[in-house]
């Protein structure tokens, strides 16, 4: 099974089991279907961007500490600048 085959399994479970509390498939107390449920994606995806954010920024952080990988980089874009000047496109 690939990456996105499992990522769109558990988008759909997670979904799955979010509608039918939400329908009342599943019964739940009336302070968590009038107070959580409704604010629950939106709590979901607050918490998904604070992590993105956070990793990226360790990322960041940390990237210096890799030295093979930033001199690999280097190079790379080195070699992407030399190619489009090769094809007229100003990168400077």
């Amino acid at each position: 099974m690939t990456k996105f085959t499992e990522t769109l399994l558990a988008a759909f479970t997670i979904s799955a089991i979010y509608f039918s509390f939400f329908v009342g498939v599943i019964p739940t107390p009336t302070v968590i279907y009038e107070d959580v449920l409704p604010v629950l994606p939106w709590w979901a995806l607050v918490s998904f961007g604070c992590y993105a954010l956070g990793s990226l920024g360790y990322d960041v952080l940390v990237f210096k500490d890799k030295e093979a990988k930033y001199k690999e980089l280097l190079v790379e874009i080195d070699e992407a600048k030399s190619f489009l000047k090769t094809k007229n496109v100003d990168v400077d």
